[in-house]
């Protein structure tokens, strides 16, 4: 993930642009594959982070407490904007190894992130509006961005993260229906894909509520509310809420 937002964010600067990218990792092998995506390539922390602005840790949560160790030296001297993608990591867990309430965000974007089509979450603290704006604008080059109460950060998880792969197992069940009623399975895909990325676009370009969109396509005793009845009898719906609800950290 972190690989896929350096990417991103070096493909996406725009002219007068102050972003810099700075990378670091302790394998030179993974350096050198990103090293085209980004202005420089480190292999030790506190080097990385001793002229940023802005720190994004993007690590797994196990290893939160160790990179902050590595930095703290840094932190202390330049007192820089503190970003984490680490699932399940606190605003206040971050806080508390860093030892100071600097400014902290919270950001949980999804692997759509690599095609600058996140749905990114976004939690502060101890942050002036300038500096959510900031923070906004950056991950607003990926994607599109909602900044939401902590405590809901892990239900967010569920939809947007989570999300991607319940999307993804819709497209192939569809995908399966199509190839049983006679299409290639490279077809069907595509059909199904396309008409998902239609159906999301209604709802965002039109703000309106998914119903208002299905009764344009239901006519009485038509094809498709037969459809959507023989899928809410086999629990559709009910489906869906206690997968999101299942995957609650």
């Amino acid at each position: 993930m972190g690989s896929a937002i350096a990417q991103g964010l070096f493909k996406h600067k725009t002219t007068g642009d102050n972003l810099q990218v700075v990378v670091t990792n302790p394998g030179q092998t993974k350096l050198d594959a990103i090293a085209p995506f980004c202005d420089a390539t480190f292999t030790d922390n506190a080097q990385a982070a001793a002229q940023a602005d802005i720190i994004l840790i993007a690590v797994k949560p196990w290893l939160v407490d160790r990179v902050i160790a590595d930095i703290r030296p840094v932190i202390d001297q330049r007192s820089p904007i503190i970003v984490s993608i680490a699932a399940g990591v606190t605003i206040e867990r971050l806080q508390e190894q860093i030892g100071r309430q600097l400014p902290t965000f919270r950001v949980i974007p999804n692997t759509a992130i690599s095609l600058a089509e996140s749905m990114t979450l976004v939690a502060a603290q101890d942050a002036t509006e300038e500096q959510n704006s900031l923070i906004s604008s950056i991950f607003g080059k990926l994607g599109k961005v909602l900044f939401i109460p902590e405590s809901l950060m892990n239900a967010g998880t569920a939809l947007t993260s989570c999300g991607i792969a319940y999307a993804l197992r819709y497209i192939r069940a569809a995908t399966e229906g199509g190839v049983e009623m006679g299409f290639q399975a490279t077809q069907a895909r595509e059909m199904v894909a396309q008409t998902l990325i239609g159906a999301a676009q209604l709802i965002l370009q039109n703000n309106s509520h998914p119903e208002v969109e299905i009764d344009k396509v239901t006519t009485p005793a038509g094809i498709t509310i037969k459809g959507l009845n023989a899928m809410e009898a086999e629990g559709f719906t009910n489906a869906v809420i206690k997968g999101l609800k299942a995957s609650l950290i």
